[in-house]
C-alpha cells in the first residue's frame, strides 16, 4: 500500500488490526490505512483529489467526461471520451495523472434505499506493472462514486511508485 511502519508504531497498528478483525467481517484498504494513519499520527496524503467532475452524454452523443482535479497547490483539468459516463470518466482521471491501468473488478452497491441512495463503487486496479490496488468511493451519482474509485485507487499506485516498499523476509530472532 505504499506506507511503512516499524517499531512501536508497527506493533501498535498491529494490536489495533487484531481488535478489528475480531469486529468486523472484512478488512478493507481503507481501515488498514486509518490505522496506519493513526498510529504515525499522520493522516494517509492523496495526491489528487476531485475539484469539479462535469459528465456529458445521451442516446445520440459520445459520452465525455472534464475532470479538474486538485494535486498540492495546482489544478490539472483533462477531458475524456468512453463506451459509457464512467469509462469517460476514467480516461479524464487517468489523462490528467498520467496514471493508468486494466479494472480487474469493478462491483457497484448500493449503501442506502430510495431514490436518492448512496451508491458504492470498489473496484481493482491492475496497474500494469505487477501492482493491482482497491479503490472505493460512495457518491449519491453512481458514476462519480465509480470516478472517485478509480481516483482512490490512482493514489495508491502513486504513492507506491514514489515510496516502493522493499519486502524482504526477516529469519531468526
Amino acid at each position: 500500500m505504499g506506507l511503512h511502519v516499524q517499531g512501536d508504531a508497527l506493533n501498535a497498528a498491529f494490536v489495533r488490526f487484531k481488535e478489528l478483525a475480531d469486529k468486523k467481517v472484512e478488512i478493507t484498504e481503507a481501515d488498514l490505512e486509518a490505522i496506519v494513519a493513526e498510529e504515525l499520527g499522520t493522516q494517509v496524503v492523496h495526491r489528487y483529489a476531485i475539484h469539479e467532475l462535469d459528465l456529458r452524454g445521451g442516446t445520440a452523443t459520445k459520452p465525455t467526461a472534464r475532470v479538474v482535479l486538485t494535486a498540492d497547490d495546482a489544478k490539472i483539468e483533462a477531458t475524456g471520451t468512453g463506451d459509457g459516463m464512467i469509462d469517460a470518466a476514467i480516461a479524464a482521471i487517468s489523462e490528467a495523472t498520467g496514471v493508468s491501468g486494466r479494472l480487474a473488478s469493478f462491483q457497484v452497491s448500493s449503501v442506502t434505499g430510495g431514490s436518492d441512495a448512496l451508491g458504492a463503487v470498489a473496484l481493482t486496479l491492475d496497474a500494469g506493472d505487477g501492482r493491482k490496488v482497491g479503490g472505493r468511493g460512495v457518491a449519491t451519482d453512481v458514476v462519480e462514486a465509480a470516478a472517485r474509485a478509480y481516483l482512490n485507487a490512482v493514489n495508491k499506485v502513486v504513492r507506491l511508485r514514489e515510496h516502493p516498499v522493499a519486502r524482504e523476509t526477516a529469519v531468526g530472532p
